[in-house]
């Protein structure tokens, strides 16, 4: 059966949508089976219990609860709750849903935003990381949306400790749209110390959550509230992760949605950049070591020929060695190898190995032919 699109939800419509959400046993993909097969959640909540077990896939205990008078008046509390704090509802098949998680197939059926979120804009990426953020990790991030800025990305994130907030903002400091995508309802803000921002990113943008005002706070909610994450983006960027993460769990997520993931290196020797490396080695992501990588890959129409003029920036100081082999080419330009090791007074084998690592760094480039220059 092919679902209708509404333009905007009656009282009913929601009230029976949030019963369906309510239901325990009844995730998103299975809820929007049912609502595909009856034609809208008021008709599954009132269609017969042995119509709905002849559903490929739908068994006696999925619909266990289904029809307990609980879930209507639970989601009557929490439509007037809705009401009461004018919270936007966006039903899985109207318009104004996230065009990007409707094609997601555990998107929630109802998602809740406060805020002035607009998806006009369609370039919209998501920044991801260790709650522990190093100092170069929030070097990184800032300068990454400083660089992209030009573009006017919506800066995706989830609010939280680390590199979440800096992501957020960095993007309210450049005037760009951003997200929260919060692990509770919105009569809450978690962690609490970030409620100063609240106005701010409500005025960049907002924040959205499928998560209701009285649901329970738990751990696991945030690796529910990851999929919205990479859901709404168009590519994920984990800035810094350890070995395991939530981070790593958004780039899963990502990656199974068929969406872009980029990590940033680090040096083998640092544990917050374990993951970020895994996620590279294993071809779970791209490298990303220019802010222009960026654009490049999700083809933003940008000029390849243009020179990076903030490249040096983004990354720790170079040592001693990288520092003389990094001004012999940006005095002298493309430069061979050879030269080089001879120019800088370096073994071959020595300079071939910093030469990766300052690659890694995103300060020198590789050509064809033994030649490196300076970015």
């Amino acid at each position: 059966m092919t679902l209708s699109i509404s333009i905007v939800m009656t009282d009913q419509q929601l009230m029976y949508a949030l019963a369906l959400q309510h239901v325990p046993k009844i995730g998103a993909t299975t809820a929007k089976k049912l609502i595909s097969h009856c034609g809208s959640a008021e008709a599954v909540l009132k269609e017969k219990h042995a119509t709905l077990l002849k559903i490929d896939g739908i068994g006696t205990i999925t619909l266990q609860s289904l029809f307990d008078k609980i879930h209507l008046q639970e989601a009557e509390q929490e439509l007037q709750f809705i009401r009461d704090n004018k919270i936007i509802t966006h039903y899985f098949t109207e318009e104004t849903y996230p065009e990007r998680l409707k094609h997601c197939i555990d998107g929630p059926i109802v998602l809740f935003q406060s805020g002035n979120i607009n998806l006009k804009q369609q370039r919209i990426i998501s920044i991801v990381g260790a709650r522990k953020i190093t100092t170069s990790g929030i070097t990184f991030c800032e300068k990454l949306v400083e660089a992209l800025s030009s573009f006017n990305p919506i800066i995706v994130s989830g609010f939280a400790y680390g590199t979440d907030i800096t992501a957020q903002k960095a993007a309210v400091k450049h005037n760009l749209q951003t997200i929260g995508c919060l692990a509770h309802g919105l009569n809450q803000i978690y962690p609490k110390v970030h409620k100063k921002y609240v106005a701010d990113i409500e005025n960049h943008g907002g924040f959205y959550t499928d998560f209701w005002s009285t649901d329970a706070f738990d751990r696991n909610n945030f690796l529910k509230r990851n999929r919205i994450i990479a859901g709404l983006s168009e590519a994920t960027i984990v800035i810094e992760s350890a070995e395991k993460g939530g981070s790593l769990v958004t780039a899963d997520i990502a990656n199974s949605y068929n969406r872009e993931v980029f990590a940033v290196p680090g040096r083998t020797t640092d544990s917050q950049s374990v993951g970020c490396n895994n996620l590279i080695k294993f071809q779970k992501a791209h490298l990303l070591s220019h802010p222009l990588d960026v654009p490049y890959i999700l083809n933003w129409d940008v000029d390849t020929n243009k020179k990076p003029t903030v490249q040096q920036e983004l990354f720790v100081e170079l040592d001693s060695d990288e520092t003389i082999v990094y001004n012999y080419l940006k005095e002298n330009g493309k430069t061979m190898l050879d030269v080089i090791a001879l120019q800088c007074e370096m073994p071959t084998y020595k300079l071939a190995s910093l030469l990766l690592n300052m690659e890694l760094k995103g300060v020198v480039r590789p050509l064809p032919g033994k030649l490196f220059e300076a970015i």
